[in-house]
């Protein structure tokens, strides 16, 4: 392909309008399809598991995907930098949609799994790469953030949806047809990227360029075995594994701080976290998506196992939380780029979501529906001024050279903060709530029926309950005090985490003041190509 300067539009946009939409339309589409199938998989699990009869790799059709796609994005976002991102979105796009076709062809756990895997792969490469795409595309922050909008919506909507539709699918055709869906999603995306993404290059990685293979490996093995620890260390504790795992992390870890001081062309480059503003927002990455993660997973099994609420009015109580992260975005590009110290936001931001985070703590089923509702809304409002002015200033800071991998770590470290605070947050429940029954049992002499209530899938399943209450009472127990008192025990269990939540939510806030003042300057970088 011939090589030409890509004139910066007048607006601070690479192309005009029509052209611009169009491409941004393409990155929506790749967005929602990462998203969408984050929220409908989790729906149709419990069906999965039970057609295909392998309970003990329930939690690894989250993991291998998880676990795939922590480990790509920063490797595929530096790529990125080096090569011009257009050839990943694409590759990134076929390899997920492929992945999604094998695993709704799966029939046995094992290959579902490995499945999962290879979509985790695929969306790796996409969070790495189609969100460094925006800035090439907008290299004005105030032009990029009222373009980001469109990006917000799309994930707004996919997580507003997600759920319900994942029901809906796997009620009237099935839970292939959670895998199936991302079909036309995915053929949508590719021909947008394909026909209306330009390849953008930096210049300044023309020329040859040395692959740092170890780097990349080494990034795998420390994210790998962080996530292996972090999903296996609240069920065993302190165990040979978790030790080996741990002693894993720590001595990869090092060895790539070692190794990328020294390399030629590091695929991280240390030099990122010498930048007092770039480290500061690495941080609040992770320490806002352990917040976020704990609210979004933990919130919704307190309405419905805790409160008692249908899944039905728990979704619409979560509503305002998925949907305000659209609108707090919108109206955060209204309001930062007219700041004299855009860094505000995120102090407003973080203090909203602690707000929220120790409203849903200190809540009760007696909590009016409507003080619920604003609670949510304050999260999704925090969320929606945080998340993308992360993204924005660490671009910002970065600058052309590393906004790829710079973009690629925020995406990444808030993965690494929300499996730290998934975690963290469910050993506290898991070990409150067990704790709670057990007392609660062996003061009605029921300790044999530990085994029953030692899930909280219990107190969700309602026709579970009405099969337990049968055989409770059959036993000369009374089960309904029996699944108050284990209800009491999880809602404690959620509440201390929750309040973790908000209590590191709240040192964010307090740490955001230190982050130095970034600008948003409508300079424009004249170093990007377009082959």
């Amino acid at each position: 392909m011939a090589v030409h300067s890509a004139a910066p539009h007048s607006s601070g946009q690479v192309l005009p309008f029509r052209e611009s939409l169009l491409a941004i339309l393409g990155i929506a589409f790749v967005t929602m399809l990462v998203a969408l199938d984050q929220t409908v998989v989790g729906t149709a699990l419990p069906t999965i598991v039970a057609e295909l009869r392998g309970f003990d790799l329930y939690a690894w059709v989250a993991t291998s995907y998880l676990l795939a796609s922590v480990i790509t994005v920063p490797i595929f976002g530096r790529l990125g930098d080096y090569f011009g991102r257009k050839p990943f979105v694409i590759a990134s796009i076929i390899l997920f949609t492929g992945a999604s076709l094998l695993c709704g062809a799966a029939h046995q756990m094992i290959s579902l799994v490995i499945a999962r895997g290879l979509q985790g792969i695929g969306g790796g490469m996409l969070v790495g790469t189609a969100f460094a795409s925006i800035p090439d595309l907008f290299p004005d922050p105030h032009v990029r953030l009222r373009w980001q909008v469109l990006m917000s919506s799309a994930f707004g909507i996919a997580n507003a949806i997600g759920p319900s539709l994942g029901g809906f699918l796997t009620q009237y055709y099935g839970w292939r047809s959670v895998f199936y869906v991302n079909l036309p999603i995915g053929l949508l995306s590719l021909f947008f990227v394909w026909r209306f993404l330009p390849h953008l290059r930096n210049s300044k990685h023309k020329g040859r360029i040395q692959l740092d293979w170890l780097g990349a490996l080494l990034i795998a093995l420390s994210l790998g075995a962080l996530q292996m620890l972090v999903e296996v260390l609240p069920k065993q504790g302190l165990s040979g594994e978790t030790l080996a795992l741990g002693a894993l992390a720590v001595a990869s870890f090092y060895t790539l701080w070692y190794w990328e001081r020294r390399a030629a062309q590091p695929i991280l480059p240390l030099d990122m976290f010498s930048n007092l503003a770039l480290s500061a927002l690495f941080l609040l990455a992770t320490l806002g998506g352990f917040s976020m993660f704990a609210l979004l997973f933990y919130a919704p099994l307190l309405l419905q196992g805790g409160f008692g609420m249908t899944p039905q009015g728990a979704g619409l109580t979560i509503t305002p939380l998925v949907v305000c992260i659209t609108i707090g975005s919108i109206t955060n590009g209204r309001i930062v780029t007219r700041l004299r110290n855009p860094n505000a936001m995120l102090y407003v931001g973080f203090a909203l979501l602690a707000l929220s985070c120790l409203g849903v703590a200190v809540s009760t089923h007696e909590t009016p529906h409507w003080m619920l509702f604003l609670v949510m809304l304050c999260g999704g409002l925090g969320l929606g001024f945080v998340m993308p002015n992360l993204t924005v200033f660490g671009q910002q800071v970065a600058g052309r050279e590393h906004l790829g991998i710079a973009t690629a770590l925020l995406q990444s470290l808030r993965m690494v903060g929300g499996m730290l605070g998934t975690a963290l947050t469910g050993a506290l429940v898991t070990h409150l709530y067990r704790q709670g029954v057990h007392a609660a049992l062996v003061d009605a002499q029921a300790q044999s029926w530990f085994k029953t209530f030692s899930d909280p899938e219990i107190l969700i399943d309602r026709e579970a309950q009405s099969s337990l209450l049968t055989q409770l009472a059959h036993a000369g127990q009374n089960g309904a005090l029996l699944l108050e008192h284990a209800r009491e025990s999880l809602v404690s269990g959620i509440h201390l985490g929750l309040a973790l939540a908000a209590l590191v939510a709240f040192a964010a806030m307090l740490y955001s003041r230190r982050v130095p003042l970034v600008k948003l300057t409508r300079a424009i970088d004249p170093t990007i190509v377009a082959e």
